[in-house]
């Protein structure tokens, strides 16, 4: 059977996902009647719920004689490291690009690493049933890309077609609004090559992709660049010095069929596949027959640029809610992120009580604290801040490229505020239906907690997208949050009584009857300084009948903040306590006498 290994690169909510599930369908994966979930490649809780995908995922569709293995990458900036692997995988790219929104900034991150690598893709312009479809406009923007990003001639020639991921179908006219994928899956097999794998030499795998299953232990995954590996076929892992890290047997060989990995038992050079056995190998390790020295070379991994500290919880109320508390289990946890995880980096602290974890961007560092308190850990977490390096130029910070959908109206008030954020505006034009495309350079200091401000003041119709573009030169000072924040001056349970005074003070972000500790921030106070207040106060009794009814108090509700609102909320000073119940704001140090004292260091420093 011949082969074709494609991935399908796209940027976030552009329809990759969508558009799987109906190759699914119309190759003869899913039987008629069976009963198959939307967005069936989006498997764990966490992309569910978010309707994003995370990881990337392998898959395998038959037609017409060609199996074709499909990639499904997240179309996120945050987790583009999983994208940057999986492209040493496949032969040739779907680029999928929304016939509205067109060429946007993953989408530019992403074809840039494919073109790079010599891939050519096959551009499917999607969703071209939307009202507001500018076919023609998205199609240039297309080619001015490939042309910034250096693209060879032949890369410059590609193919299009005029798809609805939704609907099912694609086509080579623009007009076409309905039919089934069958040209799509003709221009696969016509347009990507078969794997250049060199079947008649030893047994060459390279890891791509790395998770763990209950049975069978460590299974990786990637392609199998030469030769073949049957069962129990004795095998070693290299690192990329050509150091042997373990010896062992391939216990178990699976290949994608579907949604599913079907155990086989030999795997021949083109193919990906998932391989279990070794205990010790990971990503970017090249496993292959033991007469083999050479490792394989694998993509290198755009660096980290943001950073958290993940801390024991050692609030008044640690241990109450979560089952993995420990330094030790914490360690244990983050050691499996970064082993499976490459673009994350931990490193212990000295204390031995915290952990410097380094990622791409808050979501990517959401989704994992998201993942473990999910999993049992209770955590406290640090306000993120950027990693700065020291340049030709002296201090230099990481930048992001900032595009922004708004309406027209809101225009002014966005650009106001990236300017406070030191953000340079390098592009601004309409982009249809009454909006505006405006485009920045940005420290990425400054745009940690921006996300909900600026949902507030384009009232949610805005679209904010962010990439890393580069290290730059260190922009000085940022203003940073401009209101205090109430804190706790005891421990008990918050009361209306005491409550209701309070909304004056500011917006609280706790309701009645909450159990509050000494410390604990309960709302955002509407000056600028923090303020100690009593949230347990209750009504004192006496012996004396009131003339008048007591007025019931009426509260406004609580503003709950998400995982990710709460670590942009916080600042330098505070933390975030997370358990599988909770998300408390809370100050570092709890003690009002501690507190002073380090801002009293702090000045003199």
């Amino acid at each position: 059977m011949s082969l074709r290994n494609i991935a399908i690169i796209a940027h976030v909510d552009h329809g990759k996902t969508t558009l799987v599930d109906q190759l699914f369908r119309q190759s003869g994966t899913f039987r008629d009647n069976q009963r198959v979930e939307e967005r069936a490649m989006d498997s764990n809780d966490l992309e569910k719920e978010r309707g994003i995908t995370i990881l990337a995922k392998p898959t395998s569709i038959e037609w017409e004689g060609t199996r074709i293995n499909i990639v499904d990458t997240p179309g996120h900036a945050d987790f583009g490291g999983e994208v940057e692997r999986i492209l040493s995988m496949v032969d040739g790219v779907i680029l999928l690009v929304d016939s509205s929104e067109g060429a946007m900034p993953q989408t530019k991150f992403v074809t840039g690493k494919a073109l790079a690598l010599g891939l050519r893709p096959i551009v499917v312009v999607n969703k071209v049933d939307r009202p507001d479809e500018r076919i023609q406009e998205v199609l240039d923007e297309v080619f001015d890309l490939f042309v910034s990003l250096e693209a060879t001639d032949e890369q410059l020639d590609f193919p299009v077609l005029y798809a609805s991921g939704r609907n099912g179908y694609a086509s080579e006219d623009p007009q076409a609004r309905s039919g089934t994928l069958t040209p799509m899956f003709q221009k696969i097999v016509d347009h990507v090559p078969a794997p250049s794998a060199d079947p008649d030499g030893p047994f060459k795998f390279l890891v791509t992709l790395l998770d763990r299953d209950n049975f069978l232990g460590r299974v990786l995954t990637g392609l199998v660049f030469s030769g073949s590996v049957k069962t129990n076929q004795a095998i070693h892992a290299l690192d990329n010095d050509g150091k042997i890290i373990e010896t062992g047997r391939a216990s178990k060989i699976m290949s994608f069929r579907g949604l599913e990995r079907v155990p086989v038992d030999e795997a021949k050079a083109g193919d990906i596949i998932s391989l279990a056995g070794l205990t010790v190998a990971t990503v970017s390790n090249t496993i292959c027959d033991p007469q083999v020295t050479e490792p394989l070379h694998a993509q290198p991994i755009d660096p980290p640029t943001l950073s958290m500290r993940f801390a024991v919880n050692d609030s008044p109320m640690a241990g109450r809610e979560g089952t993995k508390v420990t330094s030790r289990m914490i360690r244990d946890r983050l050691a499996r992120e970064a082993e499976s995880n490459v673009a994350i980096k931990v490193t212990e602290s000295a204390d031995k009580d915290s952990f410097e974890v380094a990622g791409r961007g808050e979501l990517q560092l959401g989704v994992l604290i998201e993942t473990m308190r999910r999993e049992g850990f209770e955590l406290g977490i640090s306000r993120p801040r950027v990693l700065f390096r020291d340049g030709e130029t002296g201090l230099e910070e990481p930048y992001e490229t900032v595009v922004i959908d708004v309406d027209e109206e809101y225009s002014g008030t966005v650009v106001d505020k990236m300017a406070i954020r030191k953000a340079e505006l390098t592009d601004m034009r309409p982009s249809g239906g009454n909006k505006t495309r405006i485009t920045f350079s940005a420290p990425s200091r400054g745009l940690i907690g921006y996300h909900g401000e600026f949902l507030s003041d384009t009232r949610g119709t805005g679209i904010m997208n962010r990439l890393f573009e580069k290290y730059g030169p260190h922009k000085g000072k940022i203003e940073g949050r401009k209101n205090g924040v109430l804190i706790s001056n005891g421990s008990g349970e918050a009361n209306a009584y005491a409550l209701g005074p309070l909304e004056e003070r500011g917006i609280l972000m706790v309701g009645v009857g909450e159990a509050l500790y000494e410390g604990m921030i309960i709302g955002e106070n509407a000056k600028p300084d923090d303020l100690e207040v009593n949230p347990m106060k209750s009504k004192a009794l006496t012996n004396f009948r009131a003339s008048g009814k007591d007025d019931a108090v009426r509260l406004t509700p609580p503003k709950k903040l998400t995982l990710e609102q709460a670590i942009a909320y916080i600042d330098d000073d505070e933390m975030v306590e997370v358990t599988p119940k909770s998300i408390r704001l809370r100050k570092r140090w709890l003690d009002p006498n501690e507190r002073k004292k380090q801002a009293r260091s702090k000045a003199a420093a």
